[in-house]
C-alpha cells in the first residue's frame, strides 16, 4: 500500500477526515481483514464525522451563546415550571422551519437563558445559523454602527441569522435611538426568520417598556404574533442551598 502518497492525495483534495482514518486503519491489524467495500465506508464515515463536527464548532462560534448549555444536560427536575413535552418539541425545532418566534420568561436566575442557549446549540446541530447576544447590547452596537456608516450592514447580517435570541428583553425601557432599530430588526426577519427572547416581565408589561405606543403595537405585532411562550415560575437557581438545620 502506497501510504504517504495515499495520505499525501487525501490531505490535497481536502479529505482530513479520511487521511486521519486512513492513518489509523493501516496500523490496526484487525482492519486487514475489511473489504475494500468496508474500508471505503469506514473512509467515508470518519470523513462525515470530521466534517459535521468542524461545521458545528464554527456554527458555535459565530453563536455566541453565553453558555455551554446542551439539551441533554437540561435539568427537568428543578422546580421552575419547565414542561419536559413542550420543550422537547421545541428542541425538535420544527417552529424554526415555520418562522415562529418564542419567548421564554420567568424571574431572574430561573435559568432562562441557559434554555435559550440549549435551543441555540441544538439548532447549530441541526446546521443552523445562530446569534446570541443581549438585548441592550445589540442597541448599543447598532447606535455604534449608525454613527460610522455600518448600520446597513450590520441590519443585513441580523436578517440572514436563522435563530436570534434576544436575551434580556425588557430590563430597561427602550429609548428613542433603540425602538427604530428595533422595529427595523423584527420587520425584516417577521415570516422569513424567527426571534427568541427571554425575559423577567410577563408579555403584558412589555408594551410599556417599549416606552412608545405607535412603536410598542408596531414591535410586538412583528413579535408575539404566532409567537410560542415558555413562561417559567420558581426560586432562583443561582440561590444556595440553605443548610439543614
Amino acid at each position: 500500500m502506497l501510504k504517504h502518497p495515499t495520505l499525501d492525495l487525501l490531505g490535497q483534495l481536502g479529505f482530513a477526515g479520511m487521511a486521519k482514518a486512513f492513518a489509523e486503519m493501516e496500523s490496526n491489524d484487525d482492519a486487514a481483514s475489511l473489504s475494500h467495500a468496508e474500508w471505503l465506508a469506514l473512509l467515508l464515515d470518519h470523513e462525515a464525522t470530521y466534517r459535521n463536527d468542524r461545521r458545528l464548532a464554527l456554527r458555535l462560534r459565530h453563536a455566541k451563546l453565553r453558555h455551554r448549555a446542551v439539551p441533554e444536560d437540561v435539568d427537568y427536575r428543578t422546580r421552575r415550571s419547565l414542561d419536559r413535552r413542550l420543550f422537547e418539541t421545541l428542541l425538535a425545532g420544527e417552529w424554526i422551519s415555520r418562522h415562529e418566534n418564542l419567548a421564554i420568561i420567568g424571574p431572574t436566575g430561573i435559568g432562562k437563558s441557559g434554555l435559550a442557549c440549549a435551543i441555540g446549540h441544538k439548532a447549530c446541530r441541526d446546521n443552523r445559523s445562530v446569534l446570541y447576544t443581549r438585548l441592550l447590547r445589540l442597541i448599543d452596537e447598532l447606535t455604534l454602527a449608525k454613527g460610522d456608516g455600518r448600520i446597513a450592514a450590520r441590519m443585513k447580517s441580523l436578517t440572514k441569522v436563522e435563530l436570534l435570541i434576544l436575551d434580556d428583553w425588557g430590563l430597561q425601557p427602550l429609548d428613542g435611538n433603540a425602538r427604530p432599530h428595533l422595529l427595523q430588526i423584527l420587520e425584516d426577519r417577521y415570516g422569513q426568520r424567527l426571534t427568541l427572547v427571554t425575559s423577567q416581565l410577563p408579555v403584558a408589561r412589555w408594551h410599556q417598556t417599549i416606552n412608545d405606543p405607535t412603536y410598542a403595537n408596531a414591535i410586538l405585532d412583528r413579535l408575539v404574533h404566532y409567537a410560542h411562550r415558555l413562561e417559567l415560575e420558581g426560586e432562583s437557581m443561582r440561590r444556595p442551598a440553605t443548610a439543614a438545620a
